[in-house]
């Protein structure tokens, strides 16, 4: 009987260890965005600074297409909403509905991104490159450095699918899911703020 209870007691130190080390994980991760927080206040505000630095070349009215970036905007929110529901779904413990709902997010993400690509490959096609103007190079870092960002969750979306189909929703990966949700809805709140400063006010 002592024993069951030594035993009894020993897992729920085990789990309850697993939990302080989740929650230090995803505090841990906070502390990170803060700081990601700081590189893109730096790139608004560089991009504030170089907005009518066009060196002759075009402004935002004469490059922007509001309506396309618009409907990319919206793969972007849809693709918080989809996480959101894998993380649901997390929640009941159903596993494939979290590899459904990520897998719909993924490909969401992947069409923004690919709109975005487009974009530049048509901006740079037209000459309107990062070397043409200081607007231009501030609007590629910005715009670009996000694109960076959201891929980076993509790669880590396929990783974390693949984790939790090998071992199902462990604690570990639960944290990991958690972690990754921060991000991308970090990364959805950041675009609206390029959107809003970029293109919105770019246009009006």
């Amino acid at each position: 009987m002592s024993n069951l209870v030594m035993e009894k007691d020993i897992a729920h130190n085990h789990e309850q260890g697993h939990e302080d080390a989740g929650s230090m994980s995803v505090f841990g991760f906070w502390v990170y965005l803060m700081t990601d927080c700081i590189l893109f206040a730096t790139l608004f505000a560089g991009y504030a600074v170089l907005r009518d630095s066009v060196a002759g070349g075009p402004s935002t009215i004469d490059i922007f297409e509001l309506p396309y970036v618009l409907a990319e905007t919206m793969l972007l929110l849809l693709s918080s909403i989809t996480y959101g529901y894998a993380m649901l779904a997390m929640n009941r413990d159903s596993t494939a509905g979290v590899l459904r709902w990520l897998g719909v997010t993924f490909l969401l993400g992947c069409g923004f991104i690919a709109m975005e690509i487009n974009e530049f490959h048509h901006l740079i096609a037209e000459g309107y490159g990062p070397d043409r103007s200081a607007f231009l190079t501030a609007f590629f870092t910005l715009v670009g450095t996000h694109g960076a960002h959201v891929f980076t969750g993509l790669i880590w979306m396929l990783v974390v699918m693949a984790q939790v189909k090998q071992r199902g929703l462990t604690s570990t990966n639960a944290t990991r899911l958690s972690c990754l949700s921060l991000f991308w809805h970090f990364l959805d709140v950041v675009w609206i703020c390029v959107f809003t400063v970029v293109y919105l006010l770019g246009v009006a």
